[in-house]
């Protein structure tokens, strides 16, 4: 996971990812600050969160650690120390990306189904507590890996890349850490927004006063059931796709410990177990690059937003024009 990357269709797959993924976060996140997108303080909140760390996700795994030692195999960043660095920025980006999505999960799940609780704990003041909490965790919990990384190689005194130090396969604690990090992310995550998803649609389709009440809401009838509407296909399109995209991550851990092998280190990437690890890897990355587009489709005036946005330099430059 931690070596330099190699063949061609990684050096062209990853910079497409980040020429997508980066202007697409920075897009969504300006959008949803400029606050008109006729969704809720808590929502946007949320939503902002999820967008900053997949850009986070997409400078730190996409470019530092996967183009860096595709295009710059022997630059600063692929020196031991910093690989190290890089790697738990990756994995703290990581972890926040994922629940910052089980959290908006949460919240639209207490909103569509709980009327009562939906009061006090969809809030901004909730929202912004437990988007704090979760970066704060995710840095927390992977500090420890930083001591489990050695050098691939030394040449001429310098420490290149990241192996794993075999302590991490064969200490008791350090597979309980491991096993623990993998049920925290991404198998707890990836169950509860299931769950959640599934008891989500159960409420809608057993509750017909909610059913008439959007079908109102389609004539125009209710602008407040509009919004819930909209609330509840932006929550099923996100929950969906981070759920499609992370089934290889949750599928790949399991196959490696049914079959009983450690993470795969060899350069040989035409190694059947290193293509499945590289595209875990890139299909996370791809849930990082397609939120903007889910807003966009999802939401008429996150849509018209867009628009504005897009056009926006063209718009100042035809106005220059005409002075």
């Amino acid at each position: 996971m931690h070596g330099p990357v190699k063949g061609l269709f990684y050096a062209i797959s990853y910079p497409i990812i980040a020429v997508v993924g980066i202007p697409a976060n920075l897009v969504a996140t300006v959008i949803l600050f400029r606050g008109q997108c006729g969704l809720s303080r808590c929502i946007t909140y949320y939503l902002m969160a999820i967008a900053v760390t997949d850009f986070l996700v997409i400078i730190t795994g996409c470019i530092l650690n996967r183009i860096s030692r595709i295009y710059f195999s022997y630059s600063v960043l692929s020196t031991t120390p910093v690989c190290r660095l890089t790697t738990i920025l990756v994995r703290c980006s990581r972890d926040g990306s994922v629940w910052l999505t089980a959290a908006f999960t949460i919240d639209r799940f207490v909103f569509i189904c709980f009327q009562s609780l939906k009061i006090r704990y969809c809030t901004e003041k909730t929202a912004q507590l437990v988007i704090g909490a979760i970066f704060f965790l995710s840095c927390v919990k992977n500090f420890p890996l930083y001591i489990i990384y050695k050098p691939f190689y030394i040449l001429d005194g310098v420490a290149w890349f990241c192996g794993i130090k075999s302590i991490f396969y064969t200490l008791p604690i350090w597979q309980a850490y491991d096993w623990m990090e993998h049920i925290l992310t991404p198998f707890l995550p990836f169950l509860l927004i299931l769950l959640l998803n599934v008891l989500t649609v159960r409420h809608i389709l057993a509750t017909s006063k909610v059913r008439r009440k959007l079908k109102g809401a389609e004539n125009g009838g209710d602008p407040e059931m509009a919004n819930r509407k909209r609330s509840i296909i932006l929550l099923f399109a996100i929950s969906l796709s981070f759920l499609l995209l992370w089934a290889t991550e949750v599928g790949h851990f399991l196959y490696l410990q049914i079959k009983g092998d450690a993470y795969f280190n060899n350069l040989n990437f035409r190694d059947l177990t290193y293509i499945l690890q590289e595209m875990t890897n890139m299909f996370q990355l791809l849930n990082s690059c397609n939120n903007v587009f889910i807003y966009a489709v999802s939401q008429n005036r996150f849509r018209d937003e867009l628009k504005k946005v897009l056009f926006c330099p063209f718009t100042i430059l035809a106005d220059c024009f005409k002075t």
